[in-house]
């Protein structure tokens, strides 16, 4: 029976401890969209946790979605980003950097020469992002052209590369939270026919000719996935989500992943939303690596979900914004333990003896 605070093996890296800090948006790139010195220190006070994913970074200039976040497409973002892998190497963590293209949640104002955003389709998301003018609508996008698409792969492929020139102890491909490679898999955005519309197959193709191209360039053990079946963030979800996800799986599990990392129920809000019943457990059977899940875990969720071996890793968003000593607060007592869900309080000890050890 694992426990949550155990060693485990993540493909080619050795985690001290099975809890993860998730992705998290933060906004704070420098000039270039390069990680800067508040960066460094951020990711070096976390670096108890079993693995650090960093924040999702634009694997190119046209895949930026929100203002002054990080890029890893330039010899200066390589380097910014060299400065927080050492930083949390020194401390004793790991950390992975997640890939990321928003596709059409982007807006002119922030691509190259004012770009229209690149989407499976032109159909405009009914959602927001953030520019120097604050929150505005997003810019409706153009569909991406079959030939485009070897050069899409190879900004991947690129990124990828960048990173572990970086420093960083592998990737995390973003296939969720309805971006760009999520809004080629469901068919309530992907209208295109031809190679990457369509079917079932044909909609899940970008995301395994993505992931088979950075498996290669830097190897299956570096590369884990994320995935959101059930998200709703900026997009309806798929007419049919068990069957595409569960497709998606199958191919996914004889590629030697780190890992996969699982977001249950809706991004960022309940793990179960009314209605929307969905078989995770089918998935986690189909797939043969080590598995993370992600979404509103209390202590004690985590505690049992990996005693019961339904998860190898737990990951936490939001608690470890305000407490970058997660790992230890998760691992005092519940009768000492108060862990709302963004922040984790420690009653102070009681005085039993004045003797101390």
């Amino acid at each position: 029976m694992s426990n949550l605070f155990d060693p485990i093996q993540v493909g080619d890296i050795v985690l001290a401890n099975r809890v993860v800090m998730a992705p998290l948006t933060r906004n704070r790139a420098i000039a270039g969209n390069v990680a800067g010195p508040l960066t460094v220190e951020y990711y070096r006070q976390r670096a108890s946790a079993g693995l650090i994913i960093a924040e999702a970074s634009q694997i190119s200039p046209i895949a930026q979605g929100y203002l002054d976040t990080p890029g890893i497409y330039s010899e200066e973002q390589v380097a910014g980003w060299r400065q927080v892998t050492d930083a949390v190497h020194a401390a004793g963590g790991k950390i992975v950097l997640q890939l990321w293209h928003v596709g059409r949640i982007s807006h002119t104002s922030l691509l190259p020469d004012g770009a229209v955003p690149v989407s499976p389709s032109d159909k405009k998301a009914d959602a927001m992002t953030y520019t120097s003018q604050g929150f505005i609508p997003v810019s409706t996008p153009r569909a991406l052209r079959d030939d485009e698409i070897p050069g899409l792969i190879d900004d991947y492929r690129h990124a990828a590369r960048n990173a572990i020139a970086a420093g960083f102890d592998g990737v995390e491909i973003h296939a969720a939270n309805t971006y760009l490679i999520e809004q080629f898999l469901r068919d309530s955005v992907n209208e295109r026919s031809g190679p990457y519309g369509g079917s079932i197959a044909h909609r899940a193709r970008l995301l395994l000719e993505v992931t088979q191209a950075i498996t290669a360039e830097i190897g299956a053990g570096r590369t884990g996935i994320r995935l959101s079946p059930m998200t709703t963030f900026t997009a309806a979800l798929d007419s049919d989500p068990q069957a595409l996800y569960g497709y998606v799986v199958e191919q996914l599990a004889p590629l030697g992943l780190a890992y996969l990392h699982m977001i249950e129920g809706e991004t960022g809000g309940t793990r179960t939303p009314e209605g929307k019943a969905f078989d995770y457990a089918a998935l986690r059977h189909a797939f043969n690596g080590v598995w993370m899940v992600n979404n509103g875990y209390s202590r004690e969720l985590a505690l049992q979900t990996v005693a019961a071996g339904q998860a190898d890793l737990v990951a936490f968003g939001r608690p470890f914004i305000s407490n970058p000593d997660l790992v230890r607060r998760l691992q005092k007592t519940p009768r000492s333990m108060n862990c709302r869900r963004t922040r984790c309080t420690v009653a102070a000890p009681r005085v039993t003896s004045i003797t101390r050890r």
